[in-house]
């Protein structure tokens, strides 16, 4: 499956599951497409409210570090009420449904295009998560003659909390403390050697207003 589109074919947004949404989460994906925008404005309100509660002048790094656990915390409790599971990696959780594991990515503060993404220095855990869990090999990822080594196989060994086959879905956002969240896109997409995201299938969603 590749390419980019909302629900009705189109690339943009559309509260109605695309194909892709029924194919990875089943009987939930219409529920789930509705609550993954309120879920996420609802973790930017929790990280908005956090740094003006600590009387803080600016949000800097407390608004974007409550965001991030917010988020998967928001993402969890949608698993848990359309009956998923969360599954926990170093201290974390992440939503499960339908053995697809939601992985949630704020690339950046300000609303640029989501091909601009980029994943600056991301752990061995992200690594692996891709490398093991995301669509298709990522053999460009590392020198193709002769290279059979420990830290390859090692990215490449799915996550015994998730199960062998367990596939990531991406969902990348931006958003600002002012203005909240402006753009989300979900899908499947591996993640190259410097950062970026190589999509081999996207959708915008539409935001819930804060």
């Amino acid at each position: 499956m590749s390419g980019s589109g909302g629900g009705d074919g189109r690339h943009g947004c559309s509260r109605t599951p695309s194909r892709w949404a029924r194919q990875c989460f089943g009987k939930d994906a219409a529920r789930l497409t509705d609550a993954v925008p309120e879920r996420l404005t609802r973790a930017h309100l929790r990280a908005r409210a956090g740094f003006k509660a600590a009387g803080l002048g600016r949000p800097g790094a407390a608004y974007g570090h409550t965001l991030a656990d917010a988020v998967r915390e928001e993402l969890a409790e949608a698993a848990r009420e359309l009956g998923g599971l969360v599954r926990t990696l170093r201290g974390r959780d992440y939503a499960m449904i339908n053995d697809h594991v939601l992985f949630p990515f704020k690339y950046d503060s300000r609303p640029v295009p989501v091909d601009r993404a980029r994943m600056k220095d991301p752990s061995d855990v992200r690594r692996r998560l891709y490398g093991a869990h995301g669509p298709g090999e990522q053999d460009t990822i590392f020198p193709v003659d002769g290279y059979a080594t420990e830290e390859y196989d090692r990215l490449h060994e799915a996550f015994e909390e998730l199960g062998r086959t367990a596939k990531l879905v991406s969902v990348l956002f931006t958003c600002d403390p002012e203005y909240g969240v402006h753009a989300i896109h979900w899908g499947e997409a591996r993640l190259e050697i410097d950062g970026t995201f190589a999509w081999t299938y996207r959708e915008e969603l539409p935001v819930t207003p804060a």
